[in-house]
């Protein structure tokens, strides 16, 4: 019986991956194998390549054939190096950066979260924008119609604050009135 070692092609349509296989060389691609020993993920970068190295080196020397694909993954792994006795036995296999685990993920947005400001909604509401649009840039128009008006209430209150003063000492009801009332500087003459 002829084994040889080759890839079996598994995965979805245009995501492959491969596993590695000791099979007969009768059979089919995906037919019944031996033994499985390794696998083969040439969709990322950097491949995922994962040899059982003493396995291989166990049947490539009880003469199991490998694929031009398998040969080549074994170089890449060292393990054909060390089968024929050549240098480079380490291979030239890179490896991806471990991803930082999901809780380190967590804890740094509950910081972030924590950072934030805790006063209400962090976006205003439609007619809360426009109020505050509104009352940020008044219409200029408005603002020199009411300047005469606003001195006018202004003098006003100059003369009727000595007579709120007085009502505040005989009623209560005419204090709590005295207190929203602003109180205005008398000019000196």
């Amino acid at each position: 019986m002829s084994t040889k070692i080759r890839l079996m092609r598994m995965g979805k349509i245009r995501t492959p991956y491969f596993r590695i296989v000791i099979t007969d060389s009768r059979k089919a691609r995906n037919g019944l194998s031996i033994e499985e020993i390794g696998r083969y993920v040439p969709g990322q970068e950097p491949s995922i390549i994962e040899v059982n190295s003493e396995r291989a080196l166990y049947w490539l020397g009880v003469g199991a054939q490998p694929s031009e694909a398998v040969e080549a993954l074994l170089k890449v792994t060292g393990d054909w190096q060390k089968f024929k006795g050549l240098p480079g036995t380490e291979g030239t296999l890179r490896f991806a950066a471990p991803k930082p685990a999901k809780s380190v993920a967590y804890e740094a947005a509950v910081k972030a979260a924590a950072a934030e400001p805790a006063e209400g909604a962090t976006t205003l509401k439609k007619k809360a924008q426009e109020k505050l649009a509104a009352k940020s840039a008044p219409v200029v128009e408005e603002a020199v119609v009411e300047a005469p008006v606003a001195e006018a209430v202004a003098e006003e209150a100059v003369v009727e604050a000595p007579v709120a003063e007085v009502v505040v000492e005989e009623t209560p009801a005419a204090e709590a009135v005295a207190e929203e009332a602003p109180v205005a500087e008398t000019p000196a003459e």
